[in-house]
């Protein structure tokens, strides 16, 4: 019997099916404020949609749950994005990709329980860890895999940075999945696709239901390293 596929929950703003660098979707959802819910994950800003994309390149495979929490600007209350987190976990997803951050140190309560939360059910959290030396926030808390942005990085690649003063960090390429006829300098790049690359790889490299803590995931990623060279 074949191995079931990894389960990937992108965070973000949604993604447009008509995008011809999607693939299929198995479950998309809009988090309200309110932790009301919509099944209306429609992309007005393109970010979720580049950020799947780069994960879908990386691990065809994967089956894709859609948590919009960003309508029209990228910014939600944390509340929000602490129940999109909850309602991933809760649908059994092995990853949940997080091209996003906030540095105001206030939620960090709410998001660590989310994070623990999550991690017992199973479910790893791939975020944004800091960019121009400044921290965000779940991605520089314990038990989340942290990514920052490397642009000497070959695009298909990732790096893990053994750090003198934390934890280890994953770097990884800014630059999305190129668009024929679409110039990269008109694309969505930077931390967010870097940190979709990061959860590409490891939805490609993970099987289904491993339930993988941080740690493993990072030494996983340090054997994809070892074979790239």
């Amino acid at each position: 019997m074949p191995d079931e596929p990894v389960r990937v929950a992108v965070i973000d703003s949604g993604v447009s099916l008509a995008h011809p660098q999607i693939g299929p979707v198995a479950m998309g959802v809009t988090i309200r404020p309110d932790g009301s819910t919509s099944p209306d994950y429609f992309d007005r800003l393109g970010h979720g949609t580049a950020v799947s994309a780069a994960i879908q390149e990386r691990a065809p495979g994967a089956e894709l749950l859609v948590v919009k929490v960003f309508d029209w600007a990228l910014t939600a209350p944390v509340k929000t994005l602490v129940s999109a987190i909850v309602w991933a976990a809760r649908r059994q997803v092995d990853l949940i990709n997080l091209s996003l951050g906030t540095t105001v140190p206030g939620p960090a309560r709410r998001l660590r329980q989310a994070v623990e939360d999550a991690s017992r059910a199973g479910a790893l959290l791939v975020a944004a860890r800091a960019h121009d030396g400044v921290d965000y926030l779940p991605g520089s808390l314990p038990g989340v895999v942290p990514v920052e942005l490397d642009w000497g990085c070959p695009r298909l690649d990732v790096r893990v940075d053994d750090r003198d003063d934390g934890p280890p960090t994953c770097h990884a390429s800014g630059y999305p999945r190129p668009m024929p006829g679409v110039a990269p300098t008109n694309e969505l790049s930077g931390l967010s696709l870097a940190v979709a690359n990061v959860t590409g790889v490891l939805a490609r490299e993970l099987r289904s239901g491993e339930r993988a803590a941080a740690t493993t995931a990072i030494d996983l990623l340090r054997r994809v390293e070892a074979a790239d060279y």
